[in-house]
């Protein structure tokens, strides 16, 4: 079997670091579920930071959503459209925050995962809103972040509950 990826916009070469970062390492030019193939190509680097503490798990997660803002504007530029599925480095960013509220356990990274791709993908009020309100990649980003709050706020209450 192989894997065709997605072709690049008109201008942008693989190397570039606009279509490295958007793309978050080609894992958003996967043609399958770059969305989900995105979020888990955050988790290796989320969970070695947050090795560490939650604070510097958020201030990567910072740094990853303003230099998201600017990468995913400039590929969607160059792409000609609103929020192109390739771009993955909002679904990096959200998957990043989501995993600062779950315990660092199987179960809480795997709840963190899948309560994140269920909102970033169900887009509940406001989420949607917010997407179409914003322009260029501020609203590739915040959408992606309002999900992982969303999430973040179910995974708080299932370790209040003592269910994670």
């Amino acid at each position: 079997m192989r894997i065709v990826l997605t072709p690049l916009p008109p201008g942008l070469r693989w190397y570039d670091g606009v279509v490295l970062l958007a793309t978050w390492f080609g894992c958003g030019r996967i043609p399958i579920a770059p969305g989900t193939i995105g979020a888990l190509g955050a988790l290796p680097v989320a969970l070695l930071v947050l090795w560490w503490d939650v604070v510097t798990g958020i201030v990567m997660t910072c740094i990853i959503f303003f230099v998201g803002v600017q990468t995913s504007t400039k590929y969607a530029r160059a792409a000609d459209k609103k929020d192109p599925s390739e771009i993955v480095i909002d679904e990096t960013a959200g998957q990043c925050l989501c995993l600062c509220f779950a315990p660092l356990t199987l179960s809480g990274v795997i709840a963190a995962f899948l309560l994140f791709r269920l909102f970033d993908i169900a887009k509940p009020v406001p989420i949607r809103w917010v997407e179409n309100r914003f322009p260029d990649g501020w609203g590739i980003m915040l959408d992606d972040i309002m999900a992982a709050v969303y999430a973040g706020s179910i995974l708080l209450l299932l370790r209040f509950i003592e269910l994670l």
